[in-house]
């Protein structure tokens, strides 16, 4: 157990690594499919960028003006996406852009109730913060105040995870022992997985003779 209980520095290196290797441009690429498509995450990518500007491998301004850059691009091609698709299109193929229709309404009422600047707040909100460019562009917002709202929520956003990612470079031996925490509750999550399983079909196949003999 305390052999697989060590599955978070390898994956940590891995991502970090990648990041490396990929540059300021893997950056800037990583968050404009984030935001269209969701994933990787603005969060993870950001983290790990912050990391590698703690080992010297990227400058903080690097990964600040190309994070941003990058998120932008994948907020306005969402936008369009939005303006020129309508809800429809979105509707249809909103599972492929990892955008539901409950996001989508949420993020409208937000809208209804908020107003223009929801934009702004909207790129601080984890998860969420990809359906506010869709929705902003279903709704018709005009794109230069949609732009400058969701540009300055983007620069506090990159900036706050870039910084986060150093600091947690230069601490790195004390997470890592909390993180060691969450190694233990992968591990008991999947073995707990596998003994349900296990039972499930020890339970089933013991209940298959029984409805052979009703049948007969």
């Amino acid at each position: 157990m305390l052999a697989l209980a060590s599955i978070t520095a390898p994956l940590v290196n891995l991502a970090t690594h990648l990041i490396g290797s990929l540059g300021l441009a893997g950056v800037a690429v990583l968050t404009a499919t984030s935001g269209v498509i969701g994933v990787p995450g603005t969060e993870p990518t950001m983290l790990f960028a912050g990391f590698n500007v703690f080992q010297g491998h990227l400058t903080m301004l690097g990964i600040i003006v190309f994070g941003v850059l990058g998120d932008m691009v994948g907020a306005t091609i969402s936008f369009a996406i939005g303006y020129y698709g309508r809800r429809e299109l979105l509707e249809r193929q909103g599972g492929k852009l990892h955008v539901n229709p409950q996001r989508l309404d949420r993020a409208h009422r937000w809208f209804e109730r908020r107003g223009a600047p929801v934009i702004f707040v909207s790129r601080l909100v984890p998860f969420a913060r990809a359906a506010f460019p869709y929705a902003a562009g279903v709704a018709e917002m005009q794109f230069a105040r949609f732009f400058t709202l969701a540009l300055f929520g983007s620069i506090v956003w990159i900036t706050g995870l870039g910084v986060l990612g150093r600091e947690v470079g230069r601490n790195w031996q004390s997470w890592r022992h909390h993180l060691e925490y969450a190694d233990y509750a992968v591990v008991a999550i999947v073995v707990l997985a596998l003994v349900y399983l296990v039972v499930r079909r020890t339970r089933s196949g013991r209940g298959e003779p029984t409805v052979d003999a009703i049948s007969k």
